[in-house]
């Protein structure tokens, strides 16, 4: 037996076949419930000619708009981050690793200097053996440091006061922030291994690579000002 839904006008009509379960009037035919195909060869779906013409039903959309602010970290006063140091992590990673083992050295070496032969040992030896362990335990961390002080992990400038704010580690491995002028970056004549450049008396280290924009790194180093030949504009310093 077959039962028929009639809807109401300018509706699509469809056909409901014992075993399909009722479902909401539908605009296209494709959306019909899968049930409603079994069995059956003759199309299920009758649309009516004033369905088949073009009709649309007001749908009030609502939209919600939420208000986009960009967040930043940064100080007003630091200006932008122009720059990110990759090797960050590895730098804090080796100095914490130096850092752990000079003090496990530094609780190992009594009781090895108690229990073992080298208590009975003669003085020249006991010295020979904590000197070279006092090398491994101090001048091993004091060497990283000095390695690594310079190198900058952020620089952040202003572009209305032309100030610079580099941030490196300090020797407990906490953030150290250096602010600048551009006019105070001087590029050493000879380069160095560890050195980009100077700000006052204070070494830098940046890889040019990682600057977002070239400019940055151009207007950093001041090779963006015109070029003279004059030995008091290749050397500011020189009387």
């Amino acid at each position: 037996m077959t039962y028929i839904n009639i809807l109401r006008p300018l509706r699509p009509r469809f056909v409901l076949f014992p075993g399909c379960t009722r479902f909401p009037p539908i605009r296209h035919a494709a959306q019909a419930s899968a049930c409603c195909l079994r069995g059956s060869n003759k199309p299920l779906l009758q649309l009516s000619a004033a369905a088949e013409r073009p009709f649309s039903v007001p749908v009030k959309v609502w939209s919600k708009c939420l208000s986009s602010r960009c967040l930043s970290t940064t100080p007003p006063n630091e200006g932008n981050l122009i720059y990110i140091g990759s090797m960050g992590g590895v730098v804090r990673g080796v100095k914490f690793f130096s850092y752990s083992t000079s003090l496990a050295t530094l609780f190992l070496v009594p009781p090895i200097l108690l229990k073992t032969a080298l208590a009975v040992q003669g003085l020249a030896v006991q010295v020979a053996f904590c000197s070279c362990m006092s090398f491994f335990t101090f001048l091993t961390p004091i060497l990283l440091h000095l390695l690594t002080k310079g190198y900058v992990i952020r620089l952040h400038h202003n572009p209305d006061s032309d100030m610079y704010t580099a941030v490196t580690y300090n020797a407990f491995m906490f953030e150290k922030k250096t602010v600048f002028h551009q006019s105070q970056v001087r590029v050493p004549s000879v380069s160095r291994m560890f050195t980009t450049f100077y700000a006052g008396q204070a070494g830098l280290l940046v890889n040019p690579d990682y600057f977002e924009l070239p400019q940055d790194y151009n207007h950093l180093m001041g090779y963006d000002k015109p070029f003279s030949f004059s030995p008091d504009h290749i050397d500011p310093d020189r009387s």
